[in-house]
């Protein structure tokens, strides 16, 4: 079921119709009160005071971001979404349904990633409802559709990716956020348009290893820091090596035979790699001693 718009009219117009035909009708009776017996007088007041009466009942009052269901024993009529004082049909059901922004703020799940690994995650949703036919008839009750559907989108986004990426070119939940939250998005988005609603913003607000293997993830972690530190390191190291070498051949400044490079090589890289200050050695002979 769609939404559709109901009946809308200025409501301060109608007040004024429904007060004359109020103050109208009673001036009737009163009137043919004061005649002998009932006459035609009468029974047109009686209806002008019954038509009032009724057309009474057809005021709304709708505030600004609010729209109201309209219903006729069980049939939708329409909703209206016009501010202020308005008149619709009579004698109807009106549900109140709010088209302000809302915000949902997930309850932190444990889920397993790509990898088997334990994390916790928690997501924020901003969302409105855009047709409130959905809202109200193809749902039971669109609120809790939006939590329920909420925690199932973001334990399946999550399984969907590891939480670090341990290959080249591999997302993950951590070093590709925008990717996941466009996912999480997307998939949110298809479920919730059944109930009328449209997602306008998803946010990670908590990504974490859970409790029980965070110590352990954070040494594997350090490890691959500490790995990827010496790696660049010793690119370095080799590369200032390569080039000392070719700067004492190009200027004639001394000849080693092959014994000697590798010894230099070798005490340049222990200087160049060492995590501590290397302790100079002086060599008061000569080249060869």
């Amino acid at each position: 079921m769609n939404e559709r718009k109901s009946l809308e009219l200025n409501g301060w117009v109608m007040l004024v119709v429904v007060l004359a035909l109020l103050g109208g009708g009673g001036w009737l009776i009163y009137l043919a009160s004061q005649d002998d017996g009932v006459t035609s007088t009468f029974w047109v007041g009686i209806v002008a005071v019954f038509v009032g009466g009724v057309m009474g009942s057809g005021f709304v009052i709708n505030p600004p971001n609010i729209a109201k269901v309209v219903t006729f024993f069980g049939r939708y009529l329409g909703t209206v979404r016009r501010n202020g004082l308005v008149w619709t049909y009579p004698i109807t059901a009106r549900e109140r349904v709010s088209l302000r922004i809302q915000n949902f703020d997930s309850e932190i799940l444990k889920v397993n990633d790509a990898n088997g690994n334990p994390v916790e995650v928690a997501a924020v949703i901003v969302w409105r409802v855009v047709d409130t036919a959905q809202a109200v008839f193809d749902i039971e009750d669109y609120e809790d559709f939006v939590r329920i559907q909420t925690e199932t989108a973001v334990r399946h986004m999550a399984s969907e990716y590891p939480y670090d990426a341990y290959e080249e070119g591999q997302h993950s939940l951590r070093a590709n956020a925008d990717e996941v939250t466009n996912s999480l998005h997307g998939e949110l988005q298809v479920q919730l348009t059944l109930a009328g609603v449209e997602v306008m913003r998803t946010q990670l607000r908590r990504l974490a290893y859970a409790p029980e293997i965070a110590a352990d993830m954070l040494r594997r972690q350090q490890a691959e820091a500490v790995v990827a530190a010496r790696t660049r390191i010793v690119e370095g190291a080799v590369g200032m090596v390569d080039h000392a070498l070719e700067m004492l051949s190009s200027k004639d400044i001394v000849d080693l035979d092959e014994e000697r490079k590798a010894a230099m090589v070798s005490n340049l890289l222990v200087v160049l790699c060492s995590e501590h200050h290397a302790q100079p050695v002086l060599n008061a002979g000569t080249l060869y001693q």
